[in-house]
């Protein structure tokens, strides 16, 4: 039997997983098949790859010279699939949570090789499964959205992180809180709130920070659908609100808190779809986007300079602008 690119696929799952009976079930054949496979494959390549055990599998000596070789292989042979389909392709789809601005559709066809780029405005939950299905090409999510569905073995996904961004206070425009350096965590109970409706993605970040309230239970005026609805209850009933940064509106004060969590932005894209040199080229345009985004909201962005080890993603995207 000849050694074929099917073969090396089945013996980089194998040991990628660690465990046959895993990869059977990532590669969707009777774990009888695989193991059946396995033998003529190891007799092919005249000898071993694998030792069993209870535990799973580990390398032999013999196939720790040859996975290297048959996983160059593979990825070989991916790239010239992936880099076909890409240029096959005419549409670039790009999905995003919450809302879209004009200036990133601008950010992306500036970058991005695609004839044609559209965006679409949906739920994280909703992107991320569009990503899956192939309606999308990519979608930038909050790094919840793809934590509900990380551990189903046949999610074929991976993301590069964007950012992790800091929760801080909304509170209106002249509030007594609005000027102080950090508000603390005891200062928070005593404010009126609008707060996220369970089904939204801010929900359970949401959630962390009210946890620390506890005996006291603060006052809920609304549950909001989305940020900019959130922060129109900020400034026109004067609430309070927990957002990230760029969730906020300019009509709001934004506050940083002290002792805070983070909320991670992810771009997601199926295993496989996107050539490496666009991906490259759209993290990096993401990412020059954000930090550009941040810059136009002065208390963030100054709190960024000071705090830039928190970004590490961002890097040279964070040097001042000109003139600045």
């Amino acid at each position: 039997m000849d050694v074929e690119l099917r073969h090396a696929r089945i013996l980089t799952v194998i040991n990628r997983l660690g465990s046959i009976s895993k990869a059977a079930s990532e590669l969707n054949v009777p774990q009888s098949s695989l193991t059946a496979q396995l033998r003529r494959i190891e007799k092919a390549l005249g000898g071993e790859i694998f030792l069993r055990s209870v535990q799973g599998v580990a390398l032999t000596k013999r196939g720790e010279r040859l996975l290297p070789l048959l996983s160059e292989l593979v990825q070989q042979a991916d790239l010239v699939i992936v880099e076909a389909a890409s240029h096959a392709s005419e549409v670039f789809r790009f999905g995003s949570a919450e809302w879209t601005p004009p200036s990133l559709l601008d950010a992306l066809r500036t970058s991005l090789p695609a004839p044609e780029v559209q965006t679409e405005t949906l739920s994280p939950d909703a992107a991320v499964d569009a990503v899956r299905r192939g309606a999308l090409t990519v979608a930038m999510v909050p790094g919840v959205a793809l934590d509900r569905v990380r551990d189903a073995t046949e999610l074929p996904l991976e993301a590069a992180l964007i950012a992790r961004e800091p929760v801080w206070l909304a509170l209106p425009q002249g509030h007594p809180l609005s000027a102080t350096e950090a508000v603390r965590p005891a200062d928070l109970p005593a404010l009126n709130w609008v707060c996220y409706a369970r089904d939204h993605w801010f929900h359970s970040i949401e959630s962390k920070m009210f946890a620390r309230f506890e005996p006291t239970r603060p006052e809920v005026l609304h549950y909001a659908d989305g940020h900019h609805e959130a922060m129109n209850w900020v400034r026109d009933a004067r609430a309070a609100a927990l957002t990230t940064p760029t969730g906020a509106t300019s009509d709001v004060s934004l506050v940083p808190l002290c002792d805070t969590v983070n909320s991670e932005m992810l771009v997601v894209w199926r295993r496989g779809s996107v050539a490496r040199a666009t991906l490259q080229r759209l993290v990096d345009a993401v990412r020059r986007y954000y930090a550009e985004y941040a810059r136009s909201i002065p208390r963030y962005w100054a709190w960024i300079c000071e705090h830039p080890e928190r970004f590490p993603e961002l890097g040279a995207f964070l040097r001042p602008a000109p003139g600045l």
